[in-house]
């Protein structure tokens, strides 16, 4: 799949396939998310791959729009740690990015996976660093289910000229 057509096409998935994700695949994903970029080169990202049940199970107490992730078959944790921080304005850009490759790379090799937020919800945030033993330096900003889509979704075109501006806010496209 090409990276214009993985953009267009990859959609939220909620519903998964209870198929085993193989640790060449996990790979490709984890490679895809740190290949992005980020401010300094920092790098501040680190992934946690969650498939103990017994963990899982718990997620939708601390975030109910995670409740599809004791389904997966595997997740991600996706965190900042705030120690490689140079800029501190600038790591969730760095994060997001690391999720957004890792979204579309999950989507090009056939995956369905999703977008469950935590950080900046401080109940979120504390729940899930009590669950998952993070240290205070570290911020979970992120859980990404995901696996064989068990859904399909068609494409939506969400373009919207009433959103682009040419030089200044108003002048229009």
């Amino acid at each position: 799949m090409e990276a214009l057509e993985a953009i267009l096409t990859r959609r939220s998935i909620r519903k998964f396939k209870k198929t085993p994700i193989s640790r060449d695949m996990l790979e490709k994903l984890l490679r895809a998310a740190m290949a992005a970029p980020s401010a300094d080169n920092a790098q501040p990202w680190h992934f946690i791959i969650v498939d103990a049940e017994e963990l899982l199970k718990k997620v939708p107490k601390l975030n109910p729009y995670a409740a599809m992730s004791p389904e997966a078959p595997l997740n991600i944790l996706v965190c900042a740690n705030l120690h490689k921080v140079k800029n501190s304005n600038f790591w969730v850009q760095d994060i997001s990015a690391a999720i957004q490759n890792l979204l579309l790379a999950a989507h090009a090799i056939g995956l369905g996976a999703v977008w469950t937020g935590i950080y900046p919800v401080p109940e979120r945030v504390d729940g899930f660093k009590k669950l998952f033993k993070l240290p205070d330096y570290v911020v979970p900003v992120a859980l990404i289910p995901i696996g064989y889509p068990d859904e399909y979704k068609e494409p939506e075109d969400r373009f919207d000229i009433n959103n682009v501006h040419y030089n200044t806010w108003d002048e229009g496209y």
